[in-house]
């Protein structure tokens, strides 16, 4: 399995996302509006010593993709961590169309006639045997294609889908994304969770190995569930060479000070840390304060 970057810059910051004050989402929803802000962000933490993003498939992902892929010169040694599905993006695409057109225009838009082919050709499929595989596989392709051409190494399915998949306690979901984006495109599969302790134990039971799981991990104990002392427990068990640990949420959404934060932090078995800022001096005080073993 491939090491994690150590560092990697998230982007809830650019989406108006912020658990704990809907002031402040608000405010950064309004000043990122303008992808030049967003890149201001982008640039100022490559030169704090940041090269990986993490990114969700959301409204403005494609615009940012292919202003990275237009500046292959500057962003080319940059790490991706793309996540997916924009659950909202369907989830009004439903309510607007209704499920059937829905999905046409999911699968359908923006390709070339001969990805229209292919995907028809798995679609037949899922027509025929009601294979509810093939359309994850269509909807992964039509996901991943934002992101082609980018140094994607995990990606992520995000824990809208793996918590409910999680809770109906679904392996095959599990089993075939890890194994259908590891043959296919050849990146680690990774999985976004509000539960770590419990989507590890599944991932060992069913067996699921070398893939990376993101989790909530902070000193304030802030979306870990069902506690911090039991992810403390699984963390220090943890073997890295079968699940890297990837920490998110690492400020508790700003309730807790940068310093308490890594003190935590950098204390743990944990691999990686992705965390969202909007400031050079922010950015700069974070990269420093990480200092994972």
């Amino acid at each position: 399995m491939e090491q994690l970057d150590k560092i990697i810059l998230g982007d809830n910051q650019f989406f108006g996302i912020n658990h704990r004050s809907q002031e402040k989402a608000e405010e950064m929803l309004k000043r990122f509006g303008n992808i030049d802000n967003i890149f201001e962000v982008y640039d100022n933490a490559f030169e704090c010593g940041v090269k990986a993003v993490m990114l969700n498939s959301n409204e403005k992902a494609m615009a940012i993709c292919d202003r990275f892929r237009a500046n292959k010169s500057k962003y080319g040694d940059i790490a991706w961590y793309p996540s997916i599905p924009y659950a909202y993006k369907y989830a009004n695409m439903v309510n607007e169309l209704g499920i059937f057109p829905a999905l046409n225009e999911a699968i359908f838009k923006g390709n070339s006639a001969k990805g229209v082919l292919g995907m028809m050709a798995k679609g037949v499929t899922l027509a025929v045997t009601k294979d509810a595989m093939k359309l994850m596989e269509m909807l992964i392709d039509v996901e991943y294609k934002m992101f082609r051409d980018l140094n994607v190494k995990v990606f992520f399915l995000q824990n809208i889908i793996t918590d409910l998949m999680l809770g109906y306690n679904v392996k095959a979901i599990f089993e075939h994304y890890a194994e259908y984006v590891r043959k296919k495109y050849k990146v680690t599969p990774g999985f976004v969770t509000l539960n770590m302790p419990y989507l590890k134990s599944k991932l060992e039971e069913w067996g699921i190995e070398d893939v990376v799981i993101c989790s909530s991990i902070n000193a304030a104990g802030f979306n870990m569930h069902p506690s911090k002392e039991e992810y403390e427990k699984v963390i220090a068990a943890n073997d890295p060479s079968k699940y890297q640990l990837m920490a998110m949420n690492v400020l508790a959404s700003g309730s807790i000070t940068v310093k308490e934060s890594f003190d935590y932090i950098n204390s743990l078995n944990i691999q990686s840390v992705v965390f969202g800022a909007s400031s050079k001096g922010h950015i700069k005080s974070t990269v420093e304060a990480i200092k994972l073993k």
